[in-house]
């Protein structure tokens, strides 16, 4: 029974803390539209995605005004189109990026995912057509996103898909305007197949023909609940973050079930994920301050997140039998106003997050370079980032931006959920030989389970 304090809370969260339902995507697999002609796979692929979806936004929008919970973003997640054209003998996958994107903006979402390769094993024909049709597929549509998982605690990193990531990357900034087109992409390893967040965004093969997945976010709410304990010991916190996101996952919880009948498609998972919001000021960087910290990125950092983001799993499973994706804390830096303001400060640099990384969710996300920034370092990013994943059977991912014409202490502003985003400083050293090489990087020896 749900009492008359619990409805008043919940009001308070949203009115006054900024709670929200971060999204509600829609999986969905496009393996039957797969075919040996580009054409007809694209009129496929269009005619499913507008069919499937046709009602996923208004759903969402009658939610929200029966009751009264935000729900920022309605989104489509699809079958890895490396997957899905696999039959054809095309050179470039640009006519599904573009049919994909059609079909999005028709029925009306903010974002579609999908155009994606799985390649920490090796390379298909179809994974190297998808990867190299990436810059001009991101140049060309608006609201399509692109993932490529190149490594696993199972599998190793591929190296070889390490080093062409640097070059798509450079490729993509330099052809859209302030590098945006990489905010739209996304390199994983451990990549997940039911992450309803973007950019990374796909929907797996292990999954139903369609299903709803809901990320909701809070950090605001966690903020608040901490305020009201200071000076109580870190028992205490982690006690009060576990209840405050237990409440905040029920929302979510109650959102993805009433979408799910609504639509009349199966009930994935609730990902629950602390995520900044620029416009309103929501800080996962103010949670942990909030916590002990003078400066978010200051020594004990590390240790505040991995609290952190252990108590909200915790609360999060206490909520739901259905908790998925990558839920825990984000820490994109251009999202989020304290981190900018601690990158600008010093406190925050690549290499802290790298570490911030090992203990939450997912990786270094919405980094700005210098535009100078060789491919070679970019990859040199990326392999270390893999290899936390790889080590610590975690999914860890990098969304870096090569900003054409910045260099450090400069900043560069992409909008909305994307915040501004501070030019950061890489090492000066380089590691073009260790790229070179090439090859995978072995599995680590706990992969051995069999």
């Amino acid at each position: 029974m749900i009492t008359q304090n619990e409805v008043l809370e919940t009001l308070s969260m949203i009115k006054q803390q900024n709670l929200d339902v971060r999204t509600i995507t829609l999986g969905l697999s496009l393996l039957d539209c797969a075919s040996d002609d580009m054409n007809k796979i694209c009129t496929n692929i269009y005619d499913k995605i507008t069919f499937s979806a046709e009602n996923l936004v208004k759903t969402g929008e009658d939610i929200e005004k029966e009751y009264g919970i935000p729900i920022i973003n309605k989104r489509i997640s699809v079958t890895p189109i490396s997957l899905v054209a696999a039959a054809t003998k095309a050179n470039s996958y640009l006519p599904i990026a573009k049919a994909m994107d059609r079909a999005a903006k028709e029925v009306g979402v903010n974002f579609i995912g999908g155009f994606s390769a799985l390649v920490h094993k090796g390379f298909t024909n179809s994974d190297l057509t998808l990867i190299n049709s990436i810059p001009e597929a991101l140049k060309e549509t608006d609201i399509v996103c692109s993932s490529v998982n190149i490594g696993s605690t199972r599998y190793g990193i591929n190296m070889d898909a390490v080093r062409l990531m640097g070059e798509i990357i450079k490729k993509t900034s330099s052809i859209t305007p302030d590098g945006f087109g990489c905010a739209k992409l996304v390199v994983f390893c451990n990549a997940v197949e039911d992450n309803p967040f973007m950019a990374g965004a796909f929907h797996g093969t292990g999954e139903a023909e369609k299903i709803i997945n809901v990320g909701v976010s809070g950090p605001g709410v966690v903020k608040k609940a901490l305020e009201d304990i200071r000076g109580k010991s870190l028992q205490e916190v982690a006690e009060t973050i576990k209840q405050t996101s237990f409440k905040i996952t029920r929302v979510g919880q109650l959102v993805a079930k009433e979408a799910s009948k609504r639509l009349d498609i199966p009930f994935g998972i609730v990902d629950l994920s602390l995520a900044p919001t620029p416009a309103v000021g929501d800080s996962v960087g103010r949670v942990l301050e909030e916590i002990g910290l003078s400066n978010c990125g200051g020594h004990g950092t590390t240790a505040a997140l991995a609290m952190l983001n252990d108590a909200v799993k915790k609360g999060g499973l206490m909520a739901s039998s259905s908790i998925g994706g990558l839920s825990g804390a984000f820490i994109p830096v251009s999202e989020d106003e304290c981190m900018i303001q601690q990158v600008s400060n010093g406190f925050l640099t690549i290499e802290k997050l790298e570490a911030m990384t090992c203990v939450c969710s997912v990786g270094l996300d919405m980094l700005a370079v210098p535009g100078s920034t060789s491919e070679k370092t970019i990859s040199g990013i990326i392999a270390d980032e893999a290899a936390i994943g790889m080590i610590n059977n975690k999914t860890t991912a990098v969304r870096i931006i090569p900003v054409p014409g910045k260099n450090i202490g400069e900043t560069v502003e992409f909008g909305g959920l994307l915040g501004t985003a501070p030019i950061m400083r890489t090492s000066p050293g380089n590691c073009d030989l260790f790229i070179d090489r090439g090859g995978r990087i072995p599995a680590p020896l706990h992969s051995l389970k069999n």
